[in-house]
């Protein structure tokens, strides 16, 4: 069962003054630590290195290549620490990126809100209904900024295209279809049996959500922000069918969830097969726009060359949309994770509510957890109505 702490998930943030919650220098510079320097934490360096008055000052990791590497990526010369605690004791850092495994984020987050540091905190958000419930209600005890990484809500294409829906582009939404298809295991070399769980946390349920905390969170992420609306319930599948090599997580799932007035949202990610990589396609009465990355495309139904055809010996069963008549939605965007952080220095400085914030970050890690339920439970899973998020 979800807990009920889920229930208030009001922010307080939007009412505080600027000088009580950022040190304020004459170019608002925002000074950030690293905890967790693996790909992904290494990545979002290199983009606070190009973004200006923005200063990477700390770097933390308990694997210290990882942190000597991490060291010399950084513009400058930033302190480095294995505890992340005594990260937090270090004057010169005003804000903290959470980058670590999963299980970890709820408490690395708490304890920096606690030591009074501004968050950016990667997705999802926070691992179980504890964890989550845990979050939240720190957050809404704070007066620190904080940030879920889905950075989609800073991709310039994708608030048009949510904007493009909401207005009736597509007309009555009755489906979402997303994928995240890649052909690779996601295992990383160890170089004793020791790091295995370190390295290769992603493999393993006590650390990770796997494929549907990963790329798929981002989707589900989507569609509730598309619909102003959380799950109903979800059924869902998955399996370990393709890499026998020990993992826990499945290298395959399919999940269906049930959104109010009849809206489904099928997920489908593989580790086996790359075809068409990332998609969200979105589907309504009058037209679907499908999305990838950084591009979409816009399908009007029944608009153009409207055919009435036979199917099965019945006439005038089908009518054909004219896939010739798509129209490419053009925008023009830094990369979204790059944008993402502009926005989170913005956020602190301007002292703003993310539009990724603990509120829709929770939404979408509950989401989350009901699928992960759903698949090792063999059970259709319920949104809890109580809960008020």
């Amino acid at each position: 069962m979800i807990r009920s702490g889920l229930a208030t998930v009001a922010l307080t943030t939007s009412n505080l003054a600027l000088g009580q919650v950022f040190k304020e220098s004459p170019n608002d510079t925002l000074n950030i630590g690293i905890i967790g320097i693996g790909n992904r934490g290494t990545g979002l360096i290199q983009f606070i290195n190009q973004i200006p008055n923005f200063n990477v000052t700390a770097c933390c990791d308990i694997i210290p290549t990882r942190l000597e590497k991490a060291i010399q990526n950084v513009d400058g010369s930033p302190e480095a620490y294995k505890d992340y605690r005594k990260l937090f004791d270090y004057a010169d850092v005003d804000a903290i990126l959470v980058a670590t495994p999963l299980n970890s984020h709820s408490k690395i987050a708490i304890d920096a809100l606690a030591a009074a540091k501004h968050v950016y905190c990667e997705k999802t958000m926070a691992k179980g209904y504890e964890g989550i419930s845990n979050l939240i209600g720190k957050v809404n005890d704070s007066d620190r900024i904080f940030q879920t990484g889905h950075q989609y809500h800073s991709s310039q294409l994708y608030v048009q295209v949510v904007e493009l829906i909401k207005s009736g582009k597509i007309g009555k939404i009755k489906a979402f279809e997303c994928q995240y298809n890649i052909n690779g295991d996601w295992r990383k070399p160890v170089s004793e049996p020791g790091l295995e769980r370190l390295i290769n946390w992603r493999m393993y349920r006590e650390f990770s959500g796997g494929l549907t905390a990963g790329p798929c969170s981002h989707q589900i992420d989507f569609v509730n922000w598309v619909l102003d609306a959380v799950p109903q319930n979800v059924i869902g599948v998955g399996g370990n069918d393709y890499w026998k090599d020990g993992r826990e997580i499945f290298d395959n799932i399919h999940l269906t969830y049930s959104y109010p007035n009849g809206v489904k949202a099928k997920f489908k990610c593989l580790n086996c097969n790359a075809k068409d990589d990332y998609k969200i396609k979105v589907i309504g009465d009058k037209g679907t726009i499908i999305l990838d990355y950084e591009k979409a495309w816009f399908y009007p139904e029944g608009k153009y060359n409207k055919e009435l055809v036979n199917v099965d010996g019945d006439s005038n069963e089908t009518v054909n949309w004219d896939e010739e008549k798509d129209t490419r939605i053009e925008v023009t965007q830094e990369d979204p994770s790059k944008q993402a952080l502009i926005d989170f220095r913005n956020n602190v400085v301007e002292n703003k509510m993310p539009t990724s914030n603990v509120n829709t970050g929770a939404k979408t890690a509950i989401a989350v957890q009901m699928a992960l339920d759903a698949m090792q439970k063999e059970e259709i899973i319920n949104w809890n109505t109580t809960l008020g998020v």
